[in-house]
């Protein structure tokens, strides 16, 4: 055989080959991303509640014997715990079981608090629920005082707790400062109804945490298996998760309000000045869902069929400019400088708006990008709107 019938042969075989064994992206199906996906919302809500219980034995040790030194680990397990819930948030608006009819998204993250609904706060040291002791603290209770008499009226979730740990932030620079006193019978009026709501509602948020993550396990007559069977209705539901909280959710009622007010108010986690995590943690969560990859608590790293790899079958530039989107919105999120309060005060010009503002500007392209991504799929109308 000669050297050129040689390489005419192999160039042959190589061919065959090729026909024969798909490269991996073509391979990807939409049960496969949707299978994926599902894995990955379960162990991100599996880590959520995880964490959750962390802080719930900080919090419930300190109870037992309040001190500055317990209320400040209770804060901390705080902070931890809201590094794993805030990437679960990309697997909200479209009515999934957090946030169906019935789910129970407004009891564990709903804000923002007109925080003497709860308790004292500066100039009135008798309001809220927690000075009116004919209102029974339980978790039923609890349940039916969330948004009574309007949406501000929280009385449960992760912002509730947040403000039982820090108190109203009066200062510029930096979160809330609550007295563990608060805590101390003798020391303040309810402390003993204080102690006994922080409690109660800090087990009602674990509660409605691990209802949503059964709803996501790999066994069982729940949402997962019918969201796995659902095709291009479940696949755009993922793609409507990912572009709301682009655009609608927090470009829009997180951070263009806030930059229009300059109110503190408007802010997500405005006792404990952890806005600016909030955000990052939320665009970590949308790079999970995008690139179908998840490192969890322990350290190990979930990968598979992706919401990229599909897209990219159909449209790759449009699927690597996604993934170059969301890296470059982490990029600047982790630029804005605590507390987020502060960001946002001044002028156009004013260093902290400008750099607010480029993360804004980065999710519009984003969201912009998404909608195209999904009439790649045959998906129409994708929404980012929030609702």
């Amino acid at each position: 055989m000669t050297r050129l019938n040689r390489i005419l042969c192999h160039a042959f075989a190589a061919g065959l080959l090729a026909t024969a064994l798909p490269s991996q992206a073509e391979d990807i199906t939409t049960r496969a991303v949707l299978e994926q996906y599902s894995t990955i919302v379960y162990a991100s809500y599996s880590d959520s509640v995880a964490s959750a219980r962390d802080m719930q034995k900080s919090i419930d040790a300190f109870l037992t014997a309040p001190s500055q030194a317990g209320l400040e680990d209770a804060r901390k397990t705080w902070l931890a715990a809201r590094e794993f819930y805030l990437p679960t948030e990309v697997y909200r608006f479209y009515s999934g079981p957090i946030d169906d009819a019935q789910g129970p998204e407004p009891r564990i993250n709903a804000w923002p608090i007109d925080e003497g609904y709860i308790d004292f706060v500066k100039g009135k040291t008798k309001s809220g629920f927690v000075n009116n002791p004919k209102i029974a603290i339980t978790k039923e209770k609890l349940k039916s005082l969330n948004e009574r008499g309007g949406e501000e009226n929280i009385s449960t979730g992760w912002h509730a707790i947040e403000f039982l740990l820090w108190g109203q932030d009066q200062n510029a620079n930096g979160p809330g400062d609550r007295q563990f006193t608060d805590f101390v019978d003798g020391k303040a009026p309810n402390a003993d109804r204080r102690r006994q709501y922080l409690k109660i509602v800090t087990e009602l948020l674990i509660e409605d945490l691990e209802s949503v993550t059964q709803q996501w396990q790999a066994s069982g007559n729940n949402f997962r298996k019918q969201f796995v069977a659902g095709d291009k209705a479940s696949l755009k539901k993922a793609l409507t998760g990912l572009g709301v909280l682009t655009r609608g959710e927090l470009a829009g009622e997180r951070m263009e309000v806030a930059m229009d007010t300059q109110n503190q108010e408007d802010e997500h986690s405005c006792f404990a000045d952890n806005t600016h995590r909030d955000i990052i943690g939320d665009v970590i969560g949308m790079q999970n869902v995008w690139e179908g990859r998840y490192t969890g608590r322990d350290g190990k790293t979930l990968e598979g069929a992706s919401l990229k790899a599909l897209v990219a079958q159909k449209n790759p530039t449009i699927a690597e400019t996604i993934s170059t989107d969301i890296a470059n919105t982490l990029k600047l999120s982790k630029e804005i400088q605590a507390p987020f309060d502060q960001e946002i005060i001044g002028k156009k010009e004013a260093p902290g708006r400008k750099r607010v503002q480029a993360v804004i500007d980065s999710l519009k392209k984003q969201g912009k990008n998404l909608v195209i991504a999904a009439e790649s799929l045959g998906i129409k109308r994708l929404s980012t709107k929030a609702p």
